[in-house]
């Protein structure tokens, strides 16, 4: 069989598509991957995806951080919840066989890898309050491409792009960061925590909206405005099958994953 060229593409996928994944995720099966990207820190994008596909994201930064939001294609409304996730799940943090909750009890996205095993859903968004107090202004019109971003405003002008508005802006999942709780109840976000190649995955166990943003976490300490880039595979992996890791991770996971199972038969 001859290679797929421009000419001669690969069955659904892009004819312009740049396989950015072969550097940083060169296990991927070829003929499932989609589409990839190499966000830059910093950076925001968003897309609309398909229950079955997989993200796969990759430092290739120290200290890389991506915040993650989700909302149900079929109706807006219905959106990741953090509260709910953390308290069915036991949990103050998110690692392989957590899955991320909608307001309604199903099952969004579950964490099929991770090399890190600690990824914050706590710590908010950098806002540009506390952007312009710790690193300055860097403005489009006089940076260009240096100009600095919060994450706020990032994912605001991604989920704009889907109709969402601020007052649909959620708190988000920061992937690749740290932060923990101590007994009096402050929080301490862990610098050294992401090193180049860490990696997660998330499956997609509904059709979502899913956007993103390559700022610094809101809690990071360092004086400079230094985000690390991330690269994005997006793969077809099939929806979750019976024996599935997150499935049976917690009593709670199966019963949000059976509440996405009954969505997709409608």
């Amino acid at each position: 069989m001859s290679e797929h060229t421009l000419d001669n593409p690969p069955v659904n996928q892009p004819v312009d598509a740049i396989a950015h994944w072969k550097r940083f995720a060169p296990d991927l099966p070829a003929e499932q991957v989609v589409f990839s990207e190499v966000v830059p820190g910093g950076g925001h994008w968003s897309w609309r995806l398909s229950r079955g596909m997989a993200l796969r994201f990759v430092a290739l930064d120290a200290g890389a951080n991506c915040s993650v939001v989700l909302y149900a294609a079929h109706d807006k409304l219905e959106r990741y919840n953090m509260p709910d996730s953390l308290k069915a799940q036991h949990t103050a943090h998110y690692e392989r066989g957590h899955v991320l909750m909608s307001d309604m009890g199903r099952s969004m996205a579950s964490f099929t890898q991770d090399t890190l095993g600690w990824h914050d859903p706590l710590g908010a968004l950098l806002d540009n309050r506390r952007m312009h107090a710790r690193y300055g202004q860097q403005r489009f019109e006089s940076h260009r491409n240096a100009m600095y971003r919060s994450g706020r405003d990032g994912l605001l002008i991604e989920i704009g792009k889907h109709g969402l508005s601020s007052r649909d802006l959620i708190a988000p999942v920061n992937l690749f960061s740290k932060v923990s709780v101590d007994e009096a109840g402050r929080f301490h976000f862990h610098a050294d925590h992401c090193q180049p190649g860490a990696m997660v995955e998330l499956r997609l166990d509904m059709d979502v909206i899913v956007a993103i943003s390559t700022a610094p976490h809101a809690l990071d300490p360092r004086a400079s405005y230094a985000p690390g880039k991330v690269g994005i595979a997006a793969w077809r992996c099939g929806p979750a099958p019976a024996d599935d890791f997150c499935r049976h991770f917690r009593p709670e996971c199966a019963r949000a994953h059976h509440n996405s199972d009954i969505l997709a038969l409608c």
